[in-house]
């Protein structure tokens, strides 16, 4: 934490400031050409481990202070709640060893110099942050068990008839062998409750653990004095042979519960990003390239863009890339969440992490390390995880107040009791004060929201749905109107050549050479389709000056000196140019198929026509009609003429659709939707959709369109079609609904607890609540709602 600067320790131990565990400082190695690592250390190995795991991004599980994160392992200075280490995002560093001969370590795979083994990757067995914290609480823990449990059987022994321990020894020796048993429970198994506790008073920021020091520390601190300087207590204090009761039995046995309770939440806490991991896991530590016909395994690390790989049946694809050479069928259900496999050939895309089949396939890596999708789905889960859903704003301000209103209560009760309390009224105080402190968990509330955010943020990227802020997850529960785009997102985004036709003097075949020529400069997919139609025609490209996209409309440039223009209706207007009613009436036509029509203007002259159509995806029908299902209106929003939009909103039974618009015009057509009250999600592709995505309450890119799509979404669909907003719907849904139930849980056992436990139900019926029962029911309070929030990795 730097907490004395640069100040650094030559032995391990606990930061006198923050208490954090010093991380050792690694001494740097270098390495030969033999590949093998060398150290100046006689440990270098353990060093390198310990450096390895220590080394990341740690965050509060609570969200305490927001997006803030920390580069050491911990306790939250606020809440006092163990550090999460958030998950890489792509491996680096990768060391290899031998099975048999673990001292032999390299940085790239190779032979064993020993047995001959092939080298495997050393990550795959490093325990985790995790796995070690866990390991050191439930050590803790099995300590305090063992010590504890006599403690309560000497001190229960007064109340079961045929354990009569008084007549082995007086009850002044059970009494130090208590003490003698319960100081090692606190001071060692759970001084770092009280650390934590301490941090929050010199901090002014009070949590669970100022309750529990200031309840448990009470209590022991009481019994310690009736133990050695009993006469210094008031009479009702004492028994006839006058001992002070002691409750080293409470401390103990709370104690070890609350250490339970932070094993289990640890070992909770392990699942909750357990879909990012298993994300992480399909992440290959080696790539196979091929450099002058000969193949060399490599560590993934070392790919470069540009890089030539060999992918084997059976092997994960270790980059993002285009296969070069052979045909394959790939499993990417672990990205997209689609369960059937698909077929690629050469010049088609491939993921980093999918499956290869059965076939063997050459690829150019295109996209490594934090530029693949992958890193990318990593990285957008890890960063909604730490993000705040407004939802838990509630609960932040009662919070807030939490602990004050509780040792206030607490107080309160000891007033109580010792004023109108039965005899020994100052007893009843103590303990049902210290009763109130124990069994308060502003744990359960803090953790209410973020829990929930983790695993449904997890689980929504292994079926393609990528969230990038939790304020996504609950406005997507409120959205009643859904606008999406036409070209991409109802359709497949890969538009065919249909017609070309010319209107004056040139051929038919010259219309189509000078739409493709200026359509080379543009990006748009139509345009792809009739560069692509001409190429196959065999129709020879020429060359244009002043190329100029006009966005919402079409292109232009220059022709032997002519301005000329390929676009929509808008362009013909911007030309000054008409077309006879004979032609329109033919446009209109092909139109009403739903094939989209640009005109070839030259000057002021509509010299011809291309048309190309783009077939309307096959699961846009099925998930609009699940969408409308859920109270959801469709209204689509297209750039595209009114024919061809009108064809297929009537095709997919759309609640509306608006034609011609302008990336201005949807804009203000998500505005005016949200003035008029509608909570409106908007689904998009292009740049020219980014206004409107970044205006709508919530934004869905599809993950085949453009970059600028993405940034400006807050949701990005990985497979690129309809399922995918409504597998968002259902987890928004369950996720809101498991915020909601974890809150209830929270709020009513908070609400009914501390009341029981001042006594509320004494007068009545003579009921009273341990401190022991009440340690019991405040550790399992959390780990009741970080189990519910695990429910949702079964969606």
């Amino acid at each position: 934490m730097h907490c004395e600067g640069d100040k650094t320790y030559n032995a391990p131990g606990d930061c006198p400031v923050c208490g954090t565990h010093l991380k050792p400082v690694e001494e740097p190695g270098h390495e030969h050409e033999d590949g093998q690592m060398h150290h100046h250390s006689g440990e270098a190995h353990h060093n390198h481990t310990d450096a390895a795991e220590a080394s990341g991004i740690y965050y509060c599980a609570m969200r305490c202070e927001g997006d803030k994160t920390y580069n050491a392992p911990g306790d939250c200075p606020v809440c006092g709640m163990h550090l999460v280490k958030e998950v890489s995002a792509f491996p680096s560093g990768t060391i290899f060893t031998c099975s048999m001969h673990p001292e032999i370590k390299r940085n790239k795979p190779g032979n064993c110099p020993i047995c001959g083994m092939d080298l495997i990757p050393e990550s795959g067995d490093v325990e985790s942050e995790e796995e070690k914290a866990y390991k050191k609480m439930a050590k803790k823990f099995w300590i305090a068990l063992i010590l504890s449990v006599p403690v309560l059987i000497i001190a229960m022994s007064d109340y079961v008839p045929f354990v009569n321990l008084e007549k082995l020894a007086p009850k002044k020796i059970w009494n130090w062998i208590e003490f003698i048993l319960a100081t090692p429970v606190l001071f060692y198994s759970s001084w770092v409750f009280f650390k934590r506790g301490w941090s929050s008073i010199i901090r002014w920021m009070p949590n669970m653990w100022t309750l529990i020091s200031i309840g448990v520390g009470a209590a022991y601190i009481f019994s310690v004095f009736a133990l050695l300087l009993p006469g210094i207590f008031p009479p009702q204090f004492q028994d006839s042979q006058g001992n002070v009761h002691i409750y080293f039995e409470a401390v103990a046995v709370i104690l070890t519960l609350v250490l339970l309770g932070q094993v289990l939440e640890l070992r909770a806490h392990s699942k909750t990003n357990s879909a990012i991991k298993a994300l992480l896991g399909l992440v290959p530590p080696i790539a196979r390239i091929v450099r002058n016909g000969v193949e060399e395994e490599i560590p993934l690390e070392d790919v470069k863009a540009g890089d030539i790989l060999k992918v084997k049946p059976g092997e994960k694809i270790p980059v993002d890339g285009v296969i070069t050479e052979g045909t394959a069928v790939i499993d990417e259900s672990m990205i997209t969440g689609e369960p059937i496999p698909a077929d690629k050939s050469t010049g088609d895309k491939v993921t980093g992490g999918t499956i290869n089949g059965k076939t063997v396939f050459e690829m150019k890596a295109v996209k490594v390390g934090s530029d693949t999708l992958l890193a990318q789905i990593i990285e957008m889960v890890n960063k909604a995880s730490r993000s705040r859903a407004p939802i838990q704003k509630l609960a932040d301000t009662v919070a807030k107040y939490f602990v004050q209103i509780v040792i206030a209560i607490a107080v309160i009760t000891f007033a109580v009791w010792a004023i109108w309390g039965p005899e020994p009224a100052y007893v009843y105080a103590f303990v049902n004060a210290v009763a109130v402190l124990i069994i308060a968990c502003p744990c359960a509330l803090g953790l209410a929201t973020p829990m929930s955010i983790m695993v449904g943020t997890g689980r929504g990227a292994q079926s393609g749905v990528l969230v990038k802020d939790a304020r996504a997850i609950e406005e997507m529960n409120k959205v009643n109107m859904l606008i999406v785009d036409k070209t991409g997102t109802l359709t497949e985004g890969k538009p065919s050549l249909k017609i070309y036709k010319s209107f004056g003097s040139l051929s038919d075949e010259e219309i189509l050479k000078l739409a493709a020529s200026i359509d080379a400069n543009s990006e748009h997919p139509l345009a792809d389709a009739i560069v692509k139609g001409a190429k196959e025609k065999n129709i020879e490209l020429i060359k244009l000056n002043n190329f100029e996209s006009v966005t919402g409309k079409g292109v232009q440039a220059m022709w032997e000196g002519k301005r000329i223009g390929l676009g929509n209706k808008k362009l013909m207007e911007d030309f000054q140019a008409n077309i006879d009613n004979n032609n329109k009436k033919q446009v209109e036509e092909w139109q009403l198929t739903g094939q989209t029509v640009m005109y070839l203007i030259i000057e002021n002259k509509v010299e011809g026509v291309v048309s190309v159509s783009d077939k309307i995806k096959e699961t846009s029908a099925r998930a609009i009609k699940e969408l409308q299902k859920s109270g959801i209106k469709v209204h689509m929003l297209t750039g595209d003429n009114q024919f061809t939009a009108k064809a297929v909103a009537d095709e997919l039974g759309l609640d509306g659709y608006q034609a011609d618009c302008l990336p201005e015009d949807k804009y203000k057509k998500v505005k005016e939707l949200q003035d008029q009250g509608h909570i409106v999600a908007m689904a998009g592709d292009g740049i020219n959709d980014a206004p409107a995505l970044e205006q709508a309450n919530v934004g869905i890119a599809m993950g085949t369109g453009t970059d600028i799509a993405m940034q400006s979404a807050e949701i990005t669909l990985v497979k690129g079609d309809l399922n995918g907003i409504a597998r968002a719907r259902e987890l928004s849904i369950k996720v809101m609904r498991n915020i909601k139930q974890n809150l209830f849980f929270a709020f009513v056992y908070n609400s009914l607890g501390v009341p029981v436990a001042a006594g509320i139900l004494f007068p009545f019926f003579g009921i009273l609540l341990s401190p022991i029962i009440a340690a019991a029911a405040m550790s399992f309070s959390s780990v009741s709602v970080i189990s519910n929030a695990l429910r949702l990795r079964k969606i």
